[in-house]
């Protein structure tokens, strides 16, 4: 049987997706069910957290052990409810010419999720370089996406914000009231990209989607034009800034389990009613938990 590949056309300004599938014709992409509790009521925002006990206690952690503030000021929880949906995670692996990571590693830190995922969830590899191409559609099946990470091959310059920002428009944007996680396989090195780094942090923000990124050594070794922010920095700001985690890719298996373990176990979802939201505008946003907890979420809310 053939070996099928999709393309990700990045035009940001059609709303289209295009599948092109190499020994075939085109195809469309279906999304996959997986509903989540929806605490995004009228007027309220929504906040995916993670959160878990110190001591390692598995009793779940309520809204009075919980503290939101909005630009400084601190909100009334609506609710606070443990989410162990199934998530729908993409891959984003970079591909491109010059990553210092050979193709194997590449394939092995991709692999390790196909066998880690919980029952449920969905995983969409994408590898990038000038483009973003579909290596393996929505699927659970790990023996065909062990198979189709043989189409890994590495050319072009890295357009990882125009990548992302394509996987958010065409993949993720459907299945707004599900768990959405965007894993970056990579360094951090963008070149190319018509998007700006910024622009990518606010839509994912905006979007409410994780990332967490299995780094790749940076290929730069910190050479790089002032006006272009370094691959460290970008890996640092987009888990940072979407309430993420950072792996080493010299140790996907742990990274892999980490990240599918989180996903199921340790999400929340926080929703709160602005006291006072400034029309139009980003506000800082910070999720506390009492003593003895720890907790990430998003740093910025974005304008509704």
């Amino acid at each position: 049987m053939a070996t099928k590949r999709h393309t990700i056309h990045k035009n940001l300004f059609v709303k289209a997706l295009v599948f092109f599938v190499l020994f075939g014709g085109p195809i469309l992409m279906l999304a996959q069910s997986g509903h989540r509790p929806n605490a995004n009521a009228a007027g309220g925002v929504m906040v995916n957290v993670v959160a878990r006990r110190d001591d390692n206690k598995t009793n779940p952690i309520t809204s009075k052990e919980v503290s939101v503030y909005d630009n400084g000021v601190e909100q009334s929880i609506r609710n606070f409810t443990p989410d162990p949906s199934p998530a729908r995670i993409v891959l984003l692996v970079d591909n491109s010419l010059t990553i210092r990571a050979d193709v194997d590693k590449l394939e092995q830190a991709a692999r390790e999720f196909a066998y880690e995922i919980y029952e449920g969830d969905k995983l969409l590899i994408v590898g990038y370089d000038e483009q973003a191409e579909i290596v393996s559609d929505w699927t659970d099946d790990a023996k065909g996406i062990e198979a189709s990470l043989k189409l890994f091959r590495k050319k072009g310059q890295p357009h990882l914000f125009d990548s992302i920002r394509a996987v958010i428009e065409e993949a993720l944007r459907p299945m707004q009231n599900q768990k959405r996680i965007i894993v970056v396989i990579s360094d951090g090195l963008d070149r190319g990209s018509k998007a700006t780094f910024e622009q990518t942090l606010a839509e994912l923000q905006s979007e409410n989607i994780m990332v967490y990124a299995v780094q790749a050594v940076d290929r730069t070794r910190g050479a790089i034009r002032r006006d272009v922010p370094k691959p460290k920095v970008v890996i640092d700001k987009l888990a940072e800034g979407t309430g993420g985690q950072i792996f080493s890719i010299d140790e996907p298996s742990a990274a892999a389990k980490a990240i599918c373990d989180e996903l199921r176990q340790n999400r929340y979802v926080l929703s709160y009613v602005p006291s006072s939201a400034p029309f139009g505008q980003a506000r800082s946003l910070l999720v506390l938990g009492n003593q003895g907890i720890t907790i990430r979420a998003k740093s910025m809310q974005q304008p509704n």
